[in-house]
């Protein structure tokens, strides 16, 4: 299934700089970024509960907040892209 994953973490001081880069690297071994603070990851439920325990670990709840949208199997019709960055296909091939 699509899980799109947004965060905002509170980088007033060096610890909440460290949370949001530790949750970016944790998104990025799951999904592709598509905004700052935006991933796309196709998931199956197991990844996806271990993803949000790493992420959930990882936030400071008092000061942070994390969003999962579960778009499911079907995805490609609930997504539109207009502007500047091209699109991509979650299950197409991607170059590293």
């Amino acid at each position: 299934m699509l899980v799109l994953i947004t965060y905002d973490v509170n980088t007033e001081d060096a610890a909440g700089r460290r949370r949001l880069r530790q949750i970016a690297k944790q998104c990025v071994n799951y999904g592709q970024r598509v905004q700052h603070s935006v991933f796309e990851c196709l998931l199956d439920a197991a990844q996806c509960r271990i993803l949000q325990a790493k992420l959930c670990k990882i936030m400071n709840p008092e000061k942070d907040s994390l969003r999962f949208y579960y778009l499911g199997n079907n995805y490609e019709n609930k997504i539109e892209h207009f502007g500047a960055k091209e699109s991509y296909s979650p299950e197409g091939f991607l170059a590293l």
